[in-house]
């Protein structure tokens, strides 16, 4: 019988996220993503169709690779403009009961006392629904906007990174006890002071001495997710991460990667249950074969091949308008996000050309689409579990809303009738869905280990 498979829409506070170009298809509604409507609108969706969460992406840059400057991205809407993830939250959660919300944040520039307390307050909000996508960045725009003359180099990013999760965890599992507030309004008695300690960190990147301005969330640390498949990724993600997005590959590079960091997470003292992956997947289904055929002809129409490669130039650290349509591109010095450019070299060989590229871009995206009737789709998924390991997929936006509900109207029933997927929500924290171990993070996380002043 196959397991359960996790699901997670995947999209973005801005008009162009994944799919470049589909959102000029006269039935998209991405345009609305200024208004809450359209968010509580598709959290209420998401809900109904027993999705376990949305998953939301973000970049604090500009994709100004491609031709040394922004105007293709802003031209094509291609991930700009780009509201801030954490503000829909509150409001989708006061939308829905179950639906649980993971939200990029980078942490190269958000301050470590503040985001903590941000999160645990979105924890708080949410009774215990927020995850946290762990990211490094990969733009130099990003960094220029923060003051910097470019960003870090790929590895000394992570070095960053590791500092910053223990000091995060300090704050988050140390600081206040779990019977620390006592609310005894007739003692007059909010918080025992004996209970609330400060937090005393001097490192190389940090200082901090402060007690954590929250009183523990139901979840104390938010879901911990992450997305690095880089040797240099994946070792952070087999100490630290709790629920891994993996991009499309073949289906034993994926596998590769899901038995590396379990692997690598059971070195560092965890379980290999410990962690759940996700992997990134695009659908386009209909009632038949046919259907799910001429919607993909129909949403075809409305690609954009430029927005594409600006998105692809950006990921890759290539300015690809610098190279002719059949010239081998050169993506060697990329400090950009350094797996992309492995999976590209693994797929089209050293010597790929832009030509190529274009051709893999058939939905305004490098990640191949699964077009098929409702039961086509559902074995599709199911297949890529057993062959990968992998135990659920984060779903792309094409043409919204309709892509999530066909999804829900269509290939929800056919994966419960495969025993595939869940019947109803679960009640309790999103910790507690995803792993059915309750709402703290397990005694292996490297979170309970780290000293705690």
């Amino acid at each position: 019988m196959p397991r359960e498979i996790l699901l997670n829409a995947f999209d973005m506070n801005c008009v162009g996220h994944i799919q470049q170009g589909l959102w000029t298809h006269p039935r998209d509604q991405s345009t609305r993503f200024n208004t809450l409507a359209h968010w509580t609108d598709l959290a209420r969706t998401l809900e109904t169709a027993l999705f376990d969460g949305l998953f939301l992406a973000d970049v604090v840059g500009v994709y100004d690779v491609y031709g040394g400057n922004a105007d293709a991205a802003l031209r094509g809407g291609v991930q700009v403009p780009v509201n801030d993830p954490m503000l829909l939250i509150p409001a989708m959660a006061a939308a829905t009961q179950h639906l649980g919300f993971g939200v990029t944040a980078n942490l190269v520039y958000e301050a470590p006392f503040l985001f903590a307390r941000r999160m645990s307050t979105l924890d708080h909000l949410t009774e215990g629904r927020v995850g946290w996508n762990i990211v490094t960045g990969y733009l130099d725009s990003a960094a220029r906007a923060a003051g910097f003359d470019a960003q870090m180099a790929h590895d000394d990013r992570y070095d960053l990174a590791d500092e910053y999760m223990a000091l995060v965890y300090k704050l988050w599992q140390h600081s206040w006890a779990d019977d620390a507030v006592l609310a005894d309004k007739a003692a007059g008695l909010y918080a025992d002071p004996a209970k609330v300690r400060p937090v005393h960190h001097h490192g190389k990147q940090y200082r901090l001495d402060a007690m954590h301005l929250s009183a523990p969330s139901p979840q104390r640390t938010p879901v911990l997710y992450q997305a690095g498949s880089s040797p240099r990724g994946r070792r952070f993600a087999a100490e630290h991460a709790e629920c891994v997005f993996l991009n499309g590959q073949s289906e034993a590079g994926v596998k590769a990667i899901v038995d590396d960091i379990r692997g690598l997470a059971v070195k560092a003292g965890r379980q290999p249950q410990d962690i759940k992956f996700f992997l990134g997947a695009t659908v386009v289904t209909g009632a038949t074969e046919a259907d799910a055929q001429a919607k993909f002809a129909d949403y075809r129409q409305y690609v954009s091949s430029e927005a594409a490669l600006v998105h692809a130039a950006a990921s890759l650290g290539v300015d690809l308008a610098k190279f002719d349509l059949d010239e081998p591109v050169d993506a060697s010095a990329s400090n950009a996000i350094t797996s992309n450019v492995a999976a590209i070299n693994r797929t089209q060989g050293p010597q790929w050309t832009k030509r190529k590229l274009l051709q893999q871009m058939v939905l305004g995206s490098r990640q191949p689409p699964i077009v098929g009737s409702a039961a086509q789709v559902a074995e599709a998924l199911i297949d890529w579990t057993k062959a990968t390991g992998v135990d659920g997929f984060n779903l792309s936006r094409t043409v919204a809303p309709e892509c999530w509900t066909d999804f829900g109207r269509l290939v929800v029933p056919e994966l419960q009738m495969r025993r595939a997927f869940k019947t109803a929500h679960r009640p309790g924290t999103l910790r507690d869905k995803l792993f059915r171990q309750g709402d703290r993070l397990p005694a292996s996380h490297p979170a309970l280990r780290v000293p705690a002043v």
